[in-house]
């Protein structure tokens, strides 16, 4: 398989692209710095050079020619400010999809978020609504195009090691953490399994094992 990774050098994607370059698959990761390229050499991905702010959706789609799929695993990342959230969060996510169908991707794994339907909640800071307002938006947009979507919604992330144990399901699930060792395991399992496609799902520390929690939440054999 053959698998590019916007926002390469994230927490999730550096361990998502060792894992499927462990079992043998070609991964491609966009990177922002020349600084961040030989990160994803250790792991065994090839790091490419790419705003996702300023880059054009045709000059992308000349990088994903060729790919099984796509994963947007990028973020503005805390602090960055309302204004970045729109440019990330929201307007790369499409702008990858743009490119990916431009390319003939068939199939695109958004890393989105838990609680989305709470944007705007009295208390709330205004700088996390506008995360999720992003986040929902970026969502609505994937779900309105012909390309073979799903988007993974885990909960608030920890960096502590994976457990190997999850738990997911079609929205909603109460809210919890879960490990990014974690989501990275589940998006391999996902990339595997055409029935994800059209599905959202939330994602949790649970007790089910990965890949018998996927092959519950998309009921597949």
């Amino acid at each position: 398989m053959h698998v590019v990774i916007a926002g390469g050098h994230g927490k999730i994607a550096l361990r998502l692209e060792q894992l499927l370059a462990e079992r043998g698959d070609s991964v491609v990761g966009l990177v922002r710095s020349a600084g961040q390229l030989d990160d994803l050499a250790r792991v065994g991905a090839r790091g490419v050079l790419c705003d996702l702010e300023t880059v054009s959706p045709e000059d992308l789609a000349g990088g994903l020619s060729g790919a099984d799929a796509v994963v947007f695993a990028a973020g503005a990342g805390p602090g960055s400010g309302s204004a970045r959230k729109d440019t990330v969060d929201r307007g790369a996510a499409v702008l990858f999809a743009d490119a990916a169908e431009l390319a003939g991707v068939p199939r695109y794994l958004m890393i989105s978020t838990m609680g989305i339907e709470r944007a705007g909640a009295d208390g709330m800071d205004p700088e996390f609504t506008d995360y999720l307002r992003a986040k929902g938006a970026a969502e609505d947009d994937l779900r309105a195009r012909g390309i073979g979507w799903t988007i993974l919604r885990p909960g608030p992330l920890m960096d502590e090691p994976g457990s190997g144990f999850v738990r997911l399901a079609v929205p909603s699930l109460p809210f919890a953490p879960v490990p990014r060792d974690d989501v990275a395991l589940v998006l391999r399992e996902l990339l595997d399994i055409p029935a994800a496609d059209g599905r959202t799902l939330e994602l949790t520390a649970g007790a089910e094992p990965v890949a018998e929690a996927v092959r519950v939440a998309l009921a597949v054999a």
